[in-house]
């Protein structure tokens, strides 16, 4: 049986969904997995739903919406949820204070810098003295990491030779369109969204990654999953990701595929649609190698060295079994 129920975030809405008996743990193949209402990953669980994907692999799949990512990470934490979607730098932080997470990449796509399509701006050294846009707080990761790229390219802080706005992501996208600022730095979805509409791309979160050595690229976010809360679920976590893969080819290799994810994915135009597609082709995990594993830790470390302790956590220690199937 598969059902959907909502989850607010913040207040009695959250307090009273995480104070809810964990019924899945009398079922060894119920699994109940966070998802952001509108976010990619919806697209991925529609397809297995609509498909039959859980149900042919023996699992009770129970999909509960939230509205922020925070909210599926308190739900983790509380033992609401068998699994959420967050980033490994979370989980990692998370298993050095003695919780045993695991993690399976879901998406390798990341954002970028993008500018109107008429923008003076064509380099990323272009932008000094110009308003950047920043999805989130002033330690993101991105952010961070843009500037550790500003130092290793131009021998400057761009947090000081710019001035950066930072805030939520639609806010950023619609300072953009609106010409109030110059740039935006954004998730993918959003840089999706302006690629579709004509806007331009200077500067890859990748393109920034592999600059500052970090290569290849590790995904970044993924399903996480607390092992205290899955015991016995083994063989439910394993038939879970054999879904999540049979649904990647098909929405990897077939158009029509496409047809019911359409709503969710919210596209004004043909062009945004399309564009969102690619991106989300483009980023369809294979699996996780050594290789990535290597690059995680240097970019852990790197994170750690920029200062973002508040991210990575005081006492946070690299752990490659953190990740399913390296």
């Amino acid at each position: 049986m598969i059902t959907r129920r909502n989850v607010l975030a913040g207040g009695a809405a959250v307090a009273g969904s995480l104070g809810m008996p964990h019924l899945a743990l009398a079922n060894p193949n119920k699994l109940r997995v966070a998802q952001l209402k509108f976010g990619s990953v919806s697209w991925l669980m529609k397809t297995v739903v609509d498909n039959g994907l859980a149900k042919a692999a023996g699992i009770d799949l129970e999909l509960v919406n939230v509205a922020t990512n925070s909210a599926g990470q308190i739900g983790m934490l509380s033992r609401d949820f068998d699994l959420i979607v967050s980033d490994w730098p979370w989980a990692m932080r998370q298993r050095s204070t003695g919780q045993p997470m695991k993690f399976a990449p879901y998406s390798s796509a990341l954002g970028a810098l993008m500018v109107g399509k008429d923008s003076p701006v064509n380099l990323f050294s272009d932008l000094v003295g110009k308003r950047i846009g920043v999805a989130g707080s002033a330690l993101d990761k991105s952010w961070i990491l843009l500037r550790a790229y500003g130092l290793k390219t131009m021998n400057q802080d761009i947090a000081k030779v710019c001035q950066p706005l930072f805030g939520a992501p639609p806010l950023i996208q619609e300072q953009l369109r609106s010409g109030r600022i110059d740039a935006a730095l954004n998730f993918w979805t959003f840089s999706a969204k302006l690629e579709g509409s004509g806007y331009k791309q200077i500067l890859s979160m990748a393109d920034v990654l592999a600059t500052l050595g970090v290569s290849p690229v590790p995904p970044l976010v993924g399903f996480v999953w607390d092992q205290n809360t899955t015991k016995g679920k083994d063989e439910a976590i394993a038939g879970f990701f054999k879904s999540i893969k049979e649904a990647n080819t098909m929405l990897a290799t077939s158009n029509e595929a496409w047809t019911n994810v359409r709503p969710k994915m919210r596209a004004k135009t043909e062009g945004e649609f399309e564009a969102l597609k690619a991106y989300y082709r483009a980023g369809i995990p294979d699996g996780w190698s050594d290789a990535q594993t290597q690059s995680a830790e240097k970019l852990m470390q790197l994170l750690i060295d920029l200062g973002d302790r508040n991210l990575a956590g005081r006492k946070t220690k690299f752990d490659a079994d953190l990740f399913y199937g390296a």
